[in-house]
Protein backbone atom coordinates (compact mmCIF):
# COMPACT_ATOMS: atom_id res chain seq x y z
CA UNK A 1 0.00 0.00 0.00
CA UNK A 2 2.86 2.39 1.06
CA UNK A 3 4.40 1.65 -2.78
CA UNK A 4 0.72 2.38 -4.41
CA UNK A 5 0.51 5.52 -2.74
CA UNK A 6 4.23 6.89 -3.92
CA UNK A 7 3.24 5.58 -7.24
CA UNK A 8 -0.09 7.63 -7.18
CA UNK A 9 1.29 10.94 -6.18
CA UNK A 10 3.94 10.34 -8.77
CA UNK A 11 1.21 9.63 -11.45
CA UNK A 12 -1.09 12.91 -10.22
CA UNK A 13 1.71 15.36 -10.48
CA UNK A 14 3.16 13.58 -14.37
CA UNK A 15 -0.44 14.55 -15.45
CA UNK A 16 -0.63 18.24 -14.48
CA UNK A 17 -1.46 20.28 -17.71
CA UNK A 18 -2.90 17.40 -19.41
CA UNK A 19 -5.99 15.75 -20.34
CA UNK A 20 -7.19 12.49 -18.87
CA UNK A 21 -10.38 10.77 -19.07
CA UNK A 22 -11.17 8.05 -16.16
CA UNK A 23 -12.60 5.01 -17.32
CA UNK A 24 -14.87 2.52 -15.03
CA UNK A 25 -16.17 -0.99 -15.16
CA UNK A 26 -19.72 -1.86 -17.37
CA UNK A 27 -22.34 -1.81 -14.77
CA UNK A 28 -20.49 0.64 -12.05
CA UNK A 29 -21.17 0.18 -8.68
CA UNK A 30 -20.15 2.13 -5.78
CA UNK A 31 -16.51 1.61 -5.45
CA UNK A 32 -16.49 2.05 -9.64
CA UNK A 33 -18.28 5.68 -9.32
CA UNK A 34 -16.54 6.51 -5.83
CA UNK A 35 -13.07 5.45 -7.30
CA UNK A 36 -13.41 7.68 -10.29
CA UNK A 37 -15.20 10.67 -8.68
CA UNK A 38 -12.44 10.85 -6.28
CA UNK A 39 -9.62 10.50 -8.45
CA UNK A 40 -11.25 12.99 -11.04
CA UNK A 41 -11.41 15.48 -8.30
CA UNK A 42 -7.84 14.90 -7.19
CA UNK A 43 -6.70 15.49 -10.87
CA UNK A 44 -8.80 18.41 -11.11
CA UNK A 45 -7.21 20.22 -7.92
CA UNK A 46 -3.80 19.06 -9.65
CA UNK A 47 -4.54 21.19 -12.91
CA UNK A 48 -5.21 18.16 -14.63
CA UNK A 49 -8.25 18.30 -17.44
CA UNK A 50 -10.02 15.22 -16.16
CA UNK A 51 -13.27 13.82 -17.11
CA UNK A 52 -14.52 10.38 -16.40
CA UNK A 53 -16.70 8.09 -19.03
CA UNK A 54 -18.27 4.42 -18.42
CA UNK A 55 -19.62 2.56 -20.75
CA UNK A 56 -23.03 2.56 -18.82
CA UNK A 57 -24.78 5.60 -17.05
CA UNK A 58 -24.19 6.10 -13.00
CA UNK A 59 -26.74 4.14 -11.34
CA UNK A 60 -29.51 6.62 -10.12
CA UNK A 61 -29.03 6.41 -5.82
CA UNK A 62 -25.30 7.05 -6.77
CA UNK A 63 -25.50 10.26 -9.00
CA UNK A 64 -25.46 12.26 -5.49
CA UNK A 65 -22.18 11.25 -5.49
CA UNK A 66 -20.80 12.78 -8.83
CA UNK A 67 -22.15 16.34 -8.74
CA UNK A 68 -19.80 18.77 -10.46
CA UNK A 69 -17.79 16.15 -11.92
CA UNK A 70 -18.31 15.25 -15.92
CA UNK A 71 -19.62 12.10 -16.60
CA UNK A 72 -20.17 10.50 -19.91
CA UNK A 73 -21.45 7.55 -21.48
CA UNK A 74 -19.30 5.87 -23.82
CA UNK A 75 -21.70 6.38 -26.59
CA UNK A 76 -21.64 9.60 -25.70
CA UNK A 77 -17.63 10.21 -25.48
CA UNK A 78 -15.71 11.27 -28.78
CA UNK A 79 -12.11 10.90 -28.73
CA UNK A 80 -10.03 14.06 -28.21
CA UNK A 81 -6.94 12.76 -27.35
CA UNK A 82 -7.25 12.11 -23.53
CA UNK A 83 -5.14 9.82 -22.02
CA UNK A 84 -7.30 6.94 -20.06
CA UNK A 85 -7.19 5.75 -17.19
CA UNK A 86 -8.71 2.71 -15.36
CA UNK A 87 -10.22 2.43 -11.66
CA UNK A 88 -11.56 -0.80 -10.38
CA UNK A 89 -11.14 -2.71 -13.43
CA UNK A 90 -10.05 -6.28 -12.91
CA UNK A 91 -9.02 -6.44 -16.34
CA UNK A 92 -9.66 -4.47 -19.58
CA UNK A 93 -12.66 -6.11 -21.48
CA UNK A 94 -14.64 -4.79 -18.05
CA UNK A 95 -14.14 -1.32 -19.59
CA UNK A 96 -16.12 -2.32 -22.61
CA UNK A 97 -14.37 -2.86 -26.16
CA UNK A 98 -16.67 0.24 -27.83
CA UNK A 99 -15.04 2.60 -25.18
CA UNK A 100 -11.49 0.74 -25.22
CA UNK A 101 -11.42 1.38 -28.33
CA UNK A 102 -11.85 5.14 -28.41
CA UNK A 103 -8.58 4.87 -26.67
CA UNK A 104 -6.91 2.88 -29.38
CA UNK A 105 -7.08 0.45 -27.04
CA UNK A 106 -4.18 1.73 -24.06
CA UNK A 107 -4.34 2.36 -21.21
CA UNK A 108 -1.80 4.30 -19.09
CA UNK A 109 -2.88 3.31 -15.86
CA UNK A 110 -4.44 0.79 -13.87
CA UNK A 111 -5.77 1.68 -10.17
CA UNK A 112 -7.34 -1.48 -8.84
CA UNK A 113 -7.39 -3.97 -5.83
CA UNK A 114 -9.01 -7.60 -7.65
CA UNK A 115 -6.56 -10.22 -7.29
CA UNK A 116 -7.52 -11.32 -10.69
CA UNK A 117 -6.04 -8.20 -12.02
CA UNK A 118 -3.26 -9.14 -14.64
CA UNK A 119 -1.65 -5.41 -14.76
CA UNK A 120 -2.88 -4.28 -18.17
CA UNK A 121 -1.86 -0.94 -18.03
CA UNK A 122 1.64 0.97 -18.69
CA UNK A 123 1.43 1.73 -14.98
CA UNK A 124 -0.14 -0.64 -12.47
CA UNK A 125 -0.93 0.45 -9.16
CA UNK A 126 -2.61 -2.51 -7.37
CA UNK A 127 -3.10 -3.28 -3.96
CA UNK A 128 -4.73 -6.87 -4.42
CA UNK A 129 -5.08 -6.94 -0.17
CA UNK A 130 -7.10 -3.44 -0.52
CA UNK A 131 -10.44 -3.56 0.79
CA UNK A 132 -11.56 -1.65 -2.10
CA UNK A 133 -10.29 0.82 -4.61
CA UNK A 134 -11.28 3.76 -3.43
CA UNK A 135 -9.23 2.30 -0.37
CA UNK A 136 -6.22 2.30 -2.50
CA UNK A 137 -7.05 6.14 -3.58
CA UNK A 138 -7.99 6.64 0.12
CA UNK A 139 -4.82 5.49 1.59
CA UNK A 140 -2.55 7.33 -1.03
CA UNK A 141 -4.82 10.81 -0.69
CA UNK A 142 -4.39 11.14 3.07
CA UNK A 143 -0.79 9.68 3.00
CA UNK A 144 0.93 11.94 0.49
CA UNK A 145 -1.44 14.89 0.73
CA UNK A 146 -3.36 14.52 -2.52
CA UNK A 147 -6.82 16.46 -2.80
CA UNK A 148 -9.10 15.29 -0.41
CA UNK A 149 -12.19 17.88 0.63
CA UNK A 150 -15.68 17.40 1.73
CA UNK A 151 -17.02 15.62 -2.06
CA UNK A 152 -13.84 13.29 -2.38
CA UNK A 153 -14.04 11.81 1.17
CA UNK A 154 -17.10 11.12 0.49
CA UNK A 155 -16.66 9.48 -2.66
CA UNK A 156 -14.08 7.56 -1.07
CA UNK A 157 -16.41 5.93 1.59
CA UNK A 158 -18.55 4.85 -0.65
CA UNK A 159 -16.60 2.88 -2.33
CA UNK A 160 -15.05 1.47 0.92
CA UNK A 161 -18.38 1.07 2.40
CA UNK A 162 -20.00 -1.02 -0.60
CA UNK A 163 -16.99 -3.03 -1.02
CA UNK A 164 -16.78 -4.02 2.69
CA UNK A 165 -20.50 -4.88 3.07
CA UNK A 166 -21.05 -1.72 5.60
CA UNK A 167 -17.53 -3.00 6.81
CA UNK A 168 -18.54 -6.52 7.47
CA UNK A 169 -16.07 -8.65 5.16
CA UNK A 170 -12.84 -10.29 6.41
CA UNK A 171 -10.97 -7.19 3.97
CA UNK A 172 -12.05 -4.92 6.54
CA UNK A 173 -9.01 -4.18 8.84
CA UNK A 174 -8.17 -1.58 11.62
CA UNK A 175 -6.21 -0.09 9.04
CA UNK A 176 -9.29 0.15 7.03
CA UNK A 177 -11.40 1.37 9.79
CA UNK A 178 -8.43 4.08 10.35
CA UNK A 179 -8.81 5.56 6.99
CA UNK A 180 -12.67 5.29 7.41
CA UNK A 181 -12.31 7.43 10.69
CA UNK A 182 -10.68 10.23 8.93
CA UNK A 183 -12.92 10.41 5.72
CA UNK A 184 -15.53 11.41 8.14
CA UNK A 185 -13.81 13.85 9.89
CA UNK A 186 -13.25 15.61 6.47
CA UNK A 187 -16.89 15.47 5.49
CA UNK A 188 -17.90 11.64 4.75
CA UNK A 189 -21.61 10.90 6.38
CA UNK A 190 -22.35 7.21 7.00
CA UNK A 191 -25.73 7.96 8.13
CA UNK A 192 -25.83 9.91 4.38
CA UNK A 193 -24.08 6.87 2.46
CA UNK A 194 -26.77 4.07 4.01
CA UNK A 195 -29.95 6.08 3.38
CA UNK A 196 -28.60 6.41 -0.86
CA UNK A 197 -27.12 3.41 -1.07
CA UNK A 198 -29.28 0.75 0.92
CA UNK A 199 -32.65 2.70 1.84
CA UNK A 200 -33.78 3.59 -1.79
CA UNK A 201 -35.38 0.49 -3.20
CA UNK A 202 -38.10 0.43 -5.47
CA UNK A 203 -41.17 -1.63 -5.54
CA UNK A 204 -40.66 -3.17 -8.53
CA UNK A 205 -36.98 -4.35 -6.93
CA UNK A 206 -39.04 -6.05 -4.00
CA UNK A 207 -40.70 -7.76 -6.95
CA UNK A 208 -37.81 -8.84 -8.40
CA UNK A 209 -36.34 -10.41 -4.86
CA UNK A 210 -39.50 -12.61 -4.68
CA UNK A 211 -38.73 -13.96 -7.96
CA UNK A 212 -35.56 -14.41 -7.51
CA UNK A 213 -35.77 -16.14 -3.88
CA UNK A 214 -38.44 -18.92 -5.60
CA UNK A 215 -36.23 -19.68 -8.39
CA UNK A 216 -33.53 -20.51 -5.79
CA UNK A 217 -32.24 -24.26 -5.67
CA UNK A 218 -29.75 -26.41 -3.45
CA UNK A 219 -26.69 -28.09 -4.64
CA UNK A 220 -23.99 -30.61 -3.53
CA UNK A 221 -25.99 -31.07 0.15
CA UNK A 222 -26.36 -27.81 0.03
CA UNK A 223 -23.03 -26.32 0.02
CA UNK A 224 -23.66 -24.71 -3.11
CA UNK A 225 -26.63 -21.88 -3.53
CA UNK A 226 -28.02 -20.64 -7.09
CA UNK A 227 -30.89 -18.41 -8.11
CA UNK A 228 -31.93 -16.73 -11.47
CA UNK A 229 -33.16 -13.60 -12.96
CA UNK A 230 -34.71 -13.77 -16.67
CA UNK A 231 -35.37 -10.94 -18.82
CA UNK A 232 -38.67 -11.88 -18.25
CA UNK A 233 -38.49 -10.78 -14.96
CA UNK A 234 -36.81 -7.10 -15.43
CA UNK A 235 -39.51 -6.78 -17.67
CA UNK A 236 -42.57 -8.09 -15.50
CA UNK A 237 -41.24 -6.10 -12.94
CA UNK A 238 -40.33 -2.82 -14.67
CA UNK A 239 -36.96 -3.05 -13.00
CA UNK A 240 -33.29 -3.20 -14.98
CA UNK A 241 -29.65 -4.86 -14.14
CA UNK A 242 -29.10 -2.03 -11.53
CA UNK A 243 -31.82 -3.77 -8.91
CA UNK A 244 -30.42 -7.17 -8.85
CA UNK A 245 -27.57 -5.64 -7.07
CA UNK A 246 -27.47 -7.57 -3.70
CA UNK A 247 -29.88 -10.36 -4.63
CA UNK A 248 -26.63 -12.73 -4.16
CA UNK A 249 -26.36 -11.67 -0.58
CA UNK A 250 -29.59 -14.10 0.06
CA UNK A 251 -28.28 -17.55 -0.57
CA UNK A 252 -24.96 -16.22 0.52
CA UNK A 253 -26.38 -15.63 4.11
CA UNK A 254 -28.12 -19.45 4.03
CA UNK A 255 -26.39 -21.43 6.95
CA UNK A 256 -24.17 -24.18 5.09
CA UNK A 257 -23.80 -22.71 1.71
CA UNK A 258 -20.30 -22.08 0.71
CA UNK A 259 -20.78 -20.55 -2.77
CA UNK A 260 -24.03 -18.78 -3.35
CA UNK A 261 -24.43 -17.93 -7.34
CA UNK A 262 -26.84 -15.40 -9.33
CA UNK A 263 -27.43 -16.69 -12.75
CA UNK A 264 -28.79 -13.54 -15.19
CA UNK A 265 -29.93 -14.30 -18.26
CA UNK A 266 -29.28 -11.61 -20.88
CA UNK A 267 -30.03 -11.56 -24.58
CA UNK A 268 -26.07 -12.37 -25.19
CA UNK A 269 -25.62 -14.58 -22.69
CA UNK A 270 -25.61 -15.68 -19.14
CA UNK A 271 -24.08 -13.26 -16.61
CA UNK A 272 -23.15 -14.61 -13.04
CA UNK A 273 -22.36 -13.63 -9.59
CA UNK A 274 -19.87 -15.51 -7.27
CA UNK A 275 -19.78 -15.28 -3.34
CA UNK A 276 -18.24 -17.13 -0.64
CA UNK A 277 -17.44 -17.35 3.12
CA UNK A 278 -14.01 -19.03 2.84
CA UNK A 279 -10.71 -17.67 0.87
CA UNK A 280 -9.70 -21.49 0.18
CA UNK A 281 -12.52 -21.74 -2.37
CA UNK A 282 -10.98 -19.46 -4.53
CA UNK A 283 -13.76 -18.19 -6.51
CA UNK A 284 -11.47 -15.37 -8.28
CA UNK A 285 -10.12 -18.92 -10.08
CA UNK A 286 -13.66 -20.33 -10.35
CA UNK A 287 -14.78 -17.15 -13.01
CA UNK A 288 -11.60 -17.38 -14.54
CA UNK A 289 -12.97 -20.79 -16.05
CA UNK A 290 -16.09 -19.28 -16.90
CA UNK A 291 -15.01 -16.21 -18.61
CA UNK A 292 -14.69 -14.47 -15.42
CA UNK A 293 -13.12 -12.85 -12.91
CA UNK A 294 -13.12 -11.02 -9.17
CA UNK A 295 -12.06 -11.34 -5.72
CA UNK A 296 -11.22 -14.40 -3.76
CA UNK A 297 -14.77 -13.99 -2.06
CA UNK A 298 -16.70 -12.32 -4.59
CA UNK A 299 -16.46 -12.96 -8.67
CA UNK A 300 -18.13 -12.12 -11.77
CA UNK A 301 -18.66 -14.57 -14.92
CA UNK A 302 -19.92 -13.95 -18.45
CA UNK A 303 -21.07 -16.34 -20.81
CA UNK A 304 -21.47 -15.10 -24.21
CA UNK A 305 -23.99 -17.37 -25.99
CA UNK A 306 -25.64 -19.14 -23.48
CA UNK A 307 -28.94 -20.00 -22.15
CA UNK A 308 -30.26 -21.30 -18.96
CA UNK A 309 -32.23 -23.85 -20.42
CA UNK A 310 -29.13 -25.35 -22.56
CA UNK A 311 -26.30 -24.31 -20.24
CA UNK A 312 -27.40 -23.69 -16.95
CA UNK A 313 -26.00 -27.28 -15.81
CA UNK A 314 -22.73 -27.19 -17.39
CA UNK A 315 -21.95 -24.34 -16.00
CA UNK A 316 -22.96 -25.69 -12.67
CA UNK A 317 -20.91 -28.45 -13.38
CA UNK A 318 -18.29 -26.48 -13.66
CA UNK A 319 -18.66 -24.64 -10.46
CA UNK A 320 -19.42 -28.29 -8.64
CA UNK A 321 -16.17 -29.57 -9.81
CA UNK A 322 -14.41 -26.54 -8.50
CA UNK A 323 -15.89 -26.73 -5.02
CA UNK A 324 -14.96 -30.77 -4.79
CA UNK A 325 -11.46 -29.45 -5.85
CA UNK A 326 -10.63 -27.26 -3.55
CA UNK A 327 -12.40 -28.61 -1.14
CA UNK A 328 -10.14 -31.68 -1.20
CA UNK A 329 -7.05 -29.84 -1.69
Amino acid sequence: MQLAGTALKELVTSLRGQKVAVLGHMRPDGDCIGSQSALCRILLAEGVDAICVNRDRVPTNLTSYTQGIKFLTADQYTADGRQAIAVDCADATRIGTELLSKFNNQILANIDHHSSNPDYAKINIVVKEAAATCHVLAHGALKHGLHCDEATAKSLHLGIITDTGRFCYASVTAGVLEIAAELIKRGAKPEEANFYIFEQESRGKLELTKRFLNSILFHENGKICSGEITQADYSATGTTKEDKEGLVEFPRSVVGVDIAVLFEEGKDGIRGSLRGRDPKLRLDLLAAKLNGGGHILAAGFNMIGCTLQNDRQRILDIIIAHYREQTRA
